[in-house]
């Protein structure tokens, strides 16, 4: 079986920043003033709206008709294994409870991962009017300006960003690890959209971040942009990143803080 050629990052770039920026508008500029729940996924309080569809359809028609032979994989339901080696992980809304709220913090995530490798990422929050972009080995831009992280801040004042499952058992494991963490640092933020916590940390806004439950798509593309920005990423010790756990920061920050989620137990419920 031949292996299929290495993408032009840059022709895939240029197709995530076009795709992430209709998306972007469709959802600024479409939100209907009586928004609802289109349907629920993990519970009751884990909401899909009918713009998640559409901004989701969007996306995929538009980079299915440049790219007909790569794959898909979307939060909505978009699944394809595609021919080229090539997927498209998508997450048209994250944040879709802000969205549904009327609260500022969402965007679109779209990477491009080549054989498993995210080598694209970019992430669209338009109520920001900022677009953060990666490219594998090519560092990051935050509207067209290099991003970088912070250096490691001492541990006790770092900011650290977070999240919250929709699983009441979850939720209340996460709470205690937060719980226990909040002496220990500077404060806890938590924003509700994973791919701009992970920008957030690129950008130096942030110290580090860490949340349990992350799915392909809410990591993908933000966890590139932080790396590329000098940031590092994983999971529990010897683990990159998965929904088990997620964690980025710079080095020298990012290590006790794995060490501290490991020992908190962050990666169970």
């Amino acid at each position: 079986m031949t292996t299929p050629a290495s993408p032009d990052t840059a022709q895939l770039l240029e197709i995530a920043l076009e795709a992430a920026r209709r998306a972007g508008a469709l959802l600024r500029d479409g939100r209907p003033a009586d928004l609802g729940v289109a349907a629920t996924k993990t519970s009751p309080i884990d909401v899909v709206t009918e713009m998640d569809i559409a901004a989701e359809k969007l996306i995929t028609s538009y980079i299915g008709r440049l790219r007909p032979d790569d794959g898909f994989l979307g939060e909505e339901g978009a699944s394809s294994d595609g021919t080229s080696g090539v997927r498209w992980v998508i997450d048209p809304l994250d944040g879709t409870v802000n969205y549904l709220y009327g609260l500022p913090a969402w965007a679109v995530s779209i990477a491009a991962e080549y054989q498993g490798e995210a080598v694209v990422g970019v992430v669209e929050a338009p109520m920001r009017a900022e677009t953060y972009q990666a490219v594998l080995g090519g560092g990051a831009l935050v509207n067209g300006a290099p991003a970088r992280c912070r250096p490691a801040p001492e541990f006790s004042h770092a900011l650290i960003g977070t999240g919250f499952g929709y699983l009441a058992e979850r939720r209340v494991a996460q709470a205690e690890v937060v719980r226990a963490l909040v002496p220990q640092v500077r404060d806890i933020r938590r924003a509700g959209a994973a791919a701009i916590d992970l920008a957030d940390v690129g950008c130096g806004r942030l110290d580090g971040y860490f949340e349990r439950g992350l799915n392909p798509w809410d990591l993908a593309a933000g966890a590139l942009f932080a790396r590329e920005a000098g940031a590092l990423t994983g999971g529990r010790p010897g683990h990159a990143a998965s929904g088990e756990l997620t964690i980025a920061a710079p080095p020298g920050l990012f290590e006790p803080l794995q060490k501290l989620l490991e020992d908190l137990g962050a990666w169970h419920d």
